[in-house]
């Protein structure tokens, strides 16, 4: 699309003796204009008759219209455009009155564009359109000047060439070469068309002369419009002074300051500012900071004493110089490490844990022989709701030290953890400066909560900017982009929490020590439910022991029936539940004291959310549970298979990724290939499709995990031997019948033991991954390790073969 070029670039088009043949034709070419003209449409310019304008054009239709017109008579029609934003083959809709120009001069350009030089020759309109592709043609006429000669109009010539000239000289983007050519032009008409394509106005205003053809009328407008341009020249020289003045007035007003000070120290007086710099320099000796940071305060108090209270600079040193005096630079609390009170603490806000308590008593311990001990940076990871945030805050208590929690879910930018620099408006240091600010000592328990969910993309990596504060060998020296002096971190006992450890950089990952803390059992639950959430929702609530009583059967039921997590987070919102229904039942007037029994449990809560399936799914042949990992903690998968009438056809339903797929191909290849072993008809699969479906379809699966899960699905399917009841499998599965190792043991386990299942088949080299589950897990269920899956087929299949002519009585025709 044409743009044009600056004014001064028209020069390098043609010289003296060009210039001189241009005008030599000119009258001629006026009379060769033909009546049906390529259009070519302007977006963000416009061509005066008797001016010489540079044009960029682009686009391959463009182009077009001017090879062709290059080759016939060189001339073409410009015309603005009513709508320059226009979707591409849209047509365009022009002004009525628009300009016919003779090219001059084409360079072809490498980007494949190119720049003409064009002369308007006289004003046009288009009487009929006549082509629209490739590019737009029209019939035009030839529009004439209305212009009469008399004394009147030689005045306004007179002052258009006098404002005009007197405006070049107050210009520098106007060269004064326009100054001789517009003195030198007899016509007014072409006079007013030269300023008004010399002046940088809007396009409606350039539009607005081009379509005025009354040259009186012309001229008017274009000397209002120089006047115009003369009068904001002159208002912005006024304002330009008057700024000077104000500078002259300050630079007086500083040296009388200086003059009063003098004064009031002769005569022993003291000012405001002396006292605010007589205290800073007081509260920097008393901060007891190191070498450096002392250094660079003291030079910027220096500064502060020249710079004037007016200057932003002055508040810039200022909030600096309180930043650097606040910070807890030698001041740490005493860190109680009597080991008995911390592990009556520990043991008081937290039930179980007793791996990440023992660890925070190693600490103390060596803490109590070593006091230089560094800082530790330790991780929780674990599922939502196991107490990560809360076991945090018992370590600060513990420890008798302040505690400081900084969420990092969603931070994008590094500044947050190292500062901004002071070039910046409203500069302040990072997230972890500021906590230690807050916290008043340099030795507070600061917890990362959520490392696994900051942010990390095109605007930022914040965990970059962590790889230096999270380790020891490295914080003694911190330094923030703010303070700009080291700062010292050691000494800060950092906590992390993630619920996943996979998306934590491994840079970042190598600095933790990693505490996993697993989901809960249902007699944990219910213990923790009693000695903490039922005391806190009562105090919540407004209620006390006597006005509830939840008895243990039912908490029990809560957790079975209406919750399913690792977690507390739901168990304690249904017990919140519970309370408020008590709190609206006491404030209607009914007296007593409530209690929740196991069969009352419904009228607080409603139906049940869940239910145990396990016997119900899989006392038919074709069904298996298999066991997930999670990010919430594991859980459990009815594989469902079934058999119809077809030939070779296998379905895989359920929101299967390809490794899962892949699985479950290979488990019926390992079955086809060992029909006979197992004792299936060889050509099953001859006369019958086979479909695998795995419920809750919504949510994707994927992993080689369920290979032996499937695989004892089809084999129950087959033989018609139903899967024994609460058992569960994992492992991967090869088309030698192999069973390989998995991940996600320990989530697995613990959710077979919530889902009630007492015997669990592992892959043999997996053994090992049973010393990280909890020793009451181990003790109350049964595992089976499997190095093939014939061995998972002996313990899994019931031996019992199932009638396929029985028909179940539906849960009404069943007695009760």
């Amino acid at each position: 699309m044409p743009f044009p070029y600056k004014r001064r670039e028209v020069m390098v088009f043609f010289d003296k003796s060009e210039r001189e043949e241009i005008n030599q034709d000119k009258k001629e070419e006026n009379e060769k204009i033909p009546k049906d003209l390529p259009i070519l449409p302007l977006k963000d310019m416009i061509v005066f008759p008797s001016t010489v304008t540079p044009l960029v054009v682009a686009g391959e239709n463009s182009i077009k219209l001017i090879d062709d017109s290059l080759a016939e008579d060189k001339m073409v029609g410009l015309f603005l455009e009513k709508n320059p934003n226009r979707e591409k083959g849209e047509k365009p809709e022009l002004n009525e009155v628009g300009t016919v120009a003779v090219i001059l001069k084409m360079l072809k350009f490498p980007d494949k564009t190119i720049r003409i030089l064009v002369q308007g020759l006289k004003r046009i309109g288009i009487i009929e359109s006549t082509q629209y592709t490739p590019y737009f043609k029209g019939k035009i006429k030839t529009v004439d000047d209305v212009f009469e000669t008399s004394k009147e109009m030689d005045a306004l010539k007179a002052a258009l060439v006098n404002n005009f000239s007197n405006l070049i000289s107050k210009i520098p983007y106007l060269p004064e070469e326009l100054q001789i050519m517009v003195m030198n032009i007899e016509d007014p008409g072409r006079i007013a068309d030269l300023v008004a394509s010399s002046l940088n106005i809007t396009l409606e205003e350039k539009q607005e002369i081009l379509d005025t053809l009354d040259v009186k009328i012309r001229v008017e407008k274009v000397i209002a419009i120089v006047q115009k341009n003369l009068e904001l020249l002159e208002l912005g020289t006024k304002i330009q002074s008057e700024v000077q003045s104000e500078l002259n007035k300050g630079q007086r007003e500083y040296f009388l300051r200086q003059q009063l000070k003098a004064i009031q120290k002769e005569l022993g007086e003291k000012d405001e500012r002396s006292s605010e710099i007589e205290e800073l320099e007081k509260k920097i000796a008393e901060a007891k900071m190191p070498e450096t940071a002392e250094k660079e305060a003291k030079r910027e108090i220096d500064r502060l004493k020249v710079i004037p209270i007016e200057s932003a600079e002055h508040t810039v040193v200022r909030t600096y110089l309180d930043w650097l005096v606040a910070l807890p630079w030698a001041v740490s609390t005493e860190d109680n490490l009597d080991i008995l009170r911390a592990k009556i603490i520990l043991d008081d806000d937290h039930y179980d844990l007793e791996k990440v308590k023992d660890r925070i008593l190693e600490y103390l311990a060596v803490r109590k022989l070593k006091k230089d001990a560094k800082g530790s940076i330790l991780c929780f990871a674990g599922p939502p709701g196991t107490g990560k945030t809360s076991l945090g805050k018992s370590i600060a208590r513990a420890l008798g030290r302040k505690f400081i929690r900084l969420s990092l879910g969603g931070v994008r930018d590094e500044a947050e953890i190292r500062g901004h620099r002071r070039t910046y408006i409203g500069a302040l240091p990072g997230r972890i400066i500021q906590g230690v600010k807050t916290a008043g000592s340099n030795n507070p328990v600061f917890m990362l909560d959520e490392v696994d969910k900051i942010g990390m993309d095109f605007r930022g990596d914040p965990s970059s900017a962590l790889l230096e504060v999270l380790d020891p060998e490295q914080n003694f020296s911190f330094s923030d982009h703010y303070l700009d002096v080291p700062f010292d971190l050691s000494k800060v006992m950092f906590i992390t929490t993630a619920n996943l450890l996979d998306p934590i950089p491994p840079a970042l990952m190598d600095r933790m020590e990693v505490l996993e803390l697993l989901g809960y059992m249902e007699d944990e639950k219910l213990h923790i439910a009693k000695k903490h959430l039922i005391p806190k929702q009562l105090f919540e609530n407004g209620l006390t022991d006597d006005n509830l009583l939840i008895h243990d059967e039912a908490i029990v039921s809560i957790v079975r029936d209406y919750t399913r997590e690792a977690g507390l987070r739901n168990l304690e919102r249904e017990i919140a539940n519970i309370c408020r229904k008590v709190a609206k039942g006491i404030t209607e007037g009914k007296e007593g004291k409530f209690e929740v029994t196991k069969d009352s449990i419904k009228e607080f809560l409603g139906n049940k959310k869940y239910f145990s399936e396990i016997a119900e799914r899989t006392d038919e042949p074709g069904v298996a549970i298999g066991l997930a990992w999670t990010p919430s903690g594991g859980d459990i998968l009815f594989i469902e298979s079934t058999k119809m009438k077809g030939s070779k056809g296998l379905t895989l339903t359920g929101h299967l990724g390809d490794v899962m797929k892949e699985s479950a191909q290979a488990a019926l290849s390992y079955l086809r290939s060992r029909a006979k072993q197992f004792g299936i008809d060889e050509k099953f699969f001859n006369s019958s499709d086979i479909h695998i479906h795995v419920p809750a379809g919504a949510i994707p699966k994927d992993g080689p995990s369920a290979g032996i899960t499937m695989a004892t699905s089809l084999a129950s399917l087959l033989t018609g031997r139903p899967v024994k009841n609460e058992l569960a499998m994992t492992g991967e599965i090869t088309l030698r019948g192999k069973v390989l190792p998995v991940g996600g043991i320990k989530e697995k386990v613990m959710a077979a033991n919530r889902a009630g299942i007492n015997t669990v088949i592992l892959p043999k080299r997996n053994e090992n991954d049973l010393e990280d589950i909890p020793k009451n897990v181990r003790e109350k269920m049964k595992f089976i390790f499997v190095e093939n899956v014939g061995e998972v087929f002996e313990i899994a299949l019931d031996k019992r073969k199932a009638r396929e002519d029985k028909v179940k009585p539906s849960k009404r025709e069943r007695p009760v």
